[in-house]
């Protein structure tokens, strides 16, 4: 699939095209002339040979006139790319186009099944956000999309629950390339739209460069913490908040023809997936609040800690009894433990498990 407005060209010279030209006005010439091709490709490079070339080869008005609409052709080609206003290193950026991008498509809604069953097995405590995503990928099935696409959702909950985690994981599952920004520390919105050319730091965007990497059209994007987003603006009081590069993102009628700030190219950003996570709802803004499906993921019971303890355990390589006795710690815990917690736990333990033994 095509998602660049602009078109690639096969790599001609003016002096190729004209080479072409030249041939094809020469075996014009010799079929009035009732000569026959074949014959005439079998022929030494003799006198006879030479004959017929200076007799069928372009004059020199006829040269002329093949000078002028091969350089016209190039200049054509040329307006016509949109890439006229490129570089020679940034045309090459984007040649990995040249060819179109993959989209990733479930096989059918038994696939959606299967991956929602093995997310909610993995992630329990997540399972409002595995059965929307659920829904969403039966749904992109089932009405015969060209891509998965789910609609924007925000994860909102406590912090060391396994929201960035779940998107990741959901990626992964999908078979699509992923990408974290973390709006705490990138608050403005270059990191997701780019910026314009003059900047010192100007650069595509990264969703729009790992498209160009992955040369798959439908990535997931998680957007972290962006509850800790503000208004960054520059002396001249322009703003630049992740907030304002986002929203046309999310919708998808400006996501198909969106403007690249750096390339200056529209591209179809219609088909990303975009996870939004934050801690507290109330502080973001709203303009993404009401283009995104709100689910609220509350803290960890002790249940889950220890469900998560077994699995992880058993994973790392825990013996059953160790990872059996670090789950019993966590289901009788007090609040305040979380995901971050309990793998820290965990590491020290592998890591004593796996120590040598004192001569």
């Amino acid at each position: 699939m095509q998602i660049a407005d602009v078109k690639f060209f096969p790599k001609q010279s003016a002096q190729d095209i004209e080479a072409r030209l030249s041939k094809t006005h020469a075996q014009l010439r010799r079929r009035a002339l009732g000569i026959d091709e074949t014959w005439f490709s079998t022929l030494e490079r003799d006198a006879e040979w030479r004959d017929i070339m200076d007799q069928t080869g372009p004059n020199r008005m006829d040269q002329a006139k093949i000078v002028r609409r091969a350089l016209r052709l190039v200049q054509l080609r040329e307006l016509a790319s949109g890439l006229s206003h490129l570089g020679h290193e940034d045309r090459k950026r984007l040649s990995s186009l040249q060819d179109g991008v993959t989209l990733t498509q479930l096989r059918n809604e038994h696939h959606a099944d299967e991956i929602a069953a093995r997310l909610h097995e993995e992630m329990p405590w997540m399972s409002r956000a595995t059965e929307i995503a659920w829904n969403a990928m039966r749904e992109s099935v089932r009405e015969g999309k060209p891509a998965l696409s789910l609609p924007p959702i925000l994860l909102d909950g406590p912090p060391g629950i396994g929201k960035s985690h779940w998107a990741r994981r959901l990626a992964t599952l999908v078979g699509t390339p992923s990408e974290l920004i973390d709006a705490a520390s990138e608050p403005a919105g270059f990191s997701v739209a780019g910026s314009q050319r003059g900047w010192s730091t100007a650069n595509p965007g990264r969703p729009l460069e790992l498209i160009l990497r992955e040369r798959v059209g439908n990535p997931l994007i998680v957007i972290d913490e962006v509850d800790k987003t503000g208004d960054v603006r520059s002396d001249k009081g322009l703003s630049f908040a992740l907030s304002n590069a986002l929203l046309p993102l999310l919708e998808p009628l400006s996501a198909r023809t969106w403007s690249c700030p750096y390339f200056r190219v529209r591209f179809d950003m219609r088909w990303i997936t975009w996870v939004l996570t934050s801690n507290n709802r109330r502080t973001v803004p709203a303009p993404l609040l009401s283009r995104c499906r709100v689910i609220c993921i509350p803290q960890l019971s002790g249940a889950h800690l220890a469900y998560f303890a077994r699995r992880e355990g058993a994973a790392r390589g825990l013996p059953a009894d160790t990872a059996e006795a670090l789950a019993d710690m966590l289901a009788g815990a007090q609040r305040g433990w979380d995901l971050r917690a309990a793998i820290k736990l965990i590491d020290g333990l592998v890591a004593r498990e796996n120590r040598p033994p004192l001569q």
